[in-house]
């Protein structure tokens, strides 16, 4: 009998983040202590003012239009013209689906040409992409450039390149954290426009800017910009399945595809979720707050785990949004050679053994080389709501106590310091 799968598809697996927590989750649920730095969830609660909103639609029950309902749409539009200075956009451009994943693979799959991916690169681009057909042209970036791509390494990739082109850009990035300045956009839109490169600029994670200062490739590139982002790590809503696409009318034979296959898949996102973001985003005053006071407390935790890695040698561009950082244990390559381990994969599982400390390897997954010894750390290991509440007390005048992180993220805090010591271990006794 003939395999049932496609033949492109005889390695194919589920999701790594997804599989990698399930099994540390198990792992701790059986007794283990385990520091988890694997899995990238929001630590802190859903915004109250969506959980109340939700409360009172909870009763919404009816199919909704595929690409969201207008409020959504209209408070939408709204919301990225107040923090991200698009004042042109139009709600009728705005498709609403369950999550931003969906729709980046529903995009996928109705693109005819050429799919650009970097490296490293979320876990799931590469997955979509071989699903939807696509054998994607991966463009590496480095440490030495805080993992950010340029004009130049796009030319060298698209020099030849016939056909249309896609190209999918993490800004704020993950896994690395980076984030681009609007010079840098400015140079990257340059070359998008003279290549005619259509780019999916992943912005999930720009509320979650230390600073503030997000700047969206729309507002350089609007002509050829489909903004992609979504609730889940703002909003802390993840589980709540609610994303959305922002398509300019030059791309609107696209945006229409894409909701077809919408009508065709998910028929719409979920119905109560719809009317309480809807609600929740005009409580602008509630979203201020709780940006402001999770940005800050992320950024926190990020500085305390970025200056100790850095003093024991590990390299690192330490991130400017988000949750992650994306370290280099090179430092201690040579020891971990000398006990047979010179892969990531093996570095990793070692470190759970010897540390009870979970890290996803680069690696493969990341569209790394196995032996480089990157790993995506997650530093999101913590309860945030006593977290958030103590910001909350102290005012956003106030700056958090040294003592934050050991007081409001202890798991984090003690983690790291596991790590820090293995490390020091691997270089002391190896």
């Amino acid at each position: 009998m003939s395999s049932l799968l496609r033949p492109d598809l005889s390695d194919y697996s589920g999701a790594s983040n997804l599989a990698f927590n399930e099994e540390i989750k198990h792992m701790m649920d059986e007794g283990t202590t385990i520091y988890h730095f694997g899995f990238g969830q929001s630590p802190f609660p859903v915004i109250e003012v969506a959980v109340e909103a939700l409360k009172k639609n909870a009763g919404q029950n009816a199919y909704l239009p595929v690409s969201g309902i207008p409020a959504l749409r209209n408070e939408i539009c709204s919301f990225h013209a107040r923090y991200d200075g698009l004042l042109n956009l139009d709600p009728d451009n705005v498709l609403v689906g369950p999550g931003s994943k969906e729709l980046i693979f529903l995009l996928l799959n109705v693109f005819n040409g050429n799919v650009l991916l970097l490296s490293p690169s979320w876990t799931t681009y590469k997955p979509q992409c071989l699903l939807s057909r696509h054998n994607p042209v991966i463009i590496e970036v480095h440490l030495d450039n805080q993992w950010k791509v340029t004009p130049d390494k796009i030319e060298q990739a698209v020099t030849g390149m016939e056909g249309n082109k896609l190209m999918i850009l993490t800004n704020p990035d993950n896994p690395t954290g980076a984030v681009y300045s609007e010079s840098e956009l400015r140079a990257l839109s340059d070359t998008f426009r003279k290549h005619k490169i259509i780019v999916l600029s992943d912005e999930i994670y720009a509320r979650l800017n230390y600073k503030q200062n997000h700047a969206s490739l729309v507002k350089y590139y609007p002509e050829g910009t489909i903004l992609c982002t979504g609730m889940s790590k703002w909003a802390s809503a993840g589980g709540w399945r609610l994303g959305y696409h922002i398509y300019p009318k030059e791309l609107s034979t696209l945006k229409v595809a894409v909701k077809s296959a919408g009508s065709h898949t998910f028929s719409c996102a979920p119905t109560p979720m719809q009317f309480a973001f809807a609600q929740m985003l005009k409580d602008t005053d509630a979203c201020e707050n709780y940006i402001k006071h999770t940005s800050r407390i992320m950024a926190a935790v990020s500085e305390f785990c970025c200056r100790e890695l850095q003093s024991v040698g590990m390299k690192l561009a330490p991130p400017s949004a988000g949750y992650y950082v994306f370290p280099d244990f090179v430092v201690i390559a040579d020891k971990l050679a000398k006990r047979g381990v010179t892969t990531c994969q093996q570095m990793c599982a070692l470190m759970l053994k010897e540390a009870s400390v979970a890290l996803m390897a680069g690696g493969p997954y990341y569209l790394r080389p196995p032996e480089e010894l990157t790993t995506r750390l997650c530093f999101v290991n913590f309860d945030g709501t006593d977290a958030l509440d103590f910001s909350r007390k102290l005012g956003l005048s106030e700056p958090l106590p040294e003592s934050f992180v050991k007081d409001f993220c202890l798991p984090v805090h003690d983690g790291i310091l596991n790590l820090k010591s293995w490390v020091q271990k691997q270089l002391k006794d190896y």
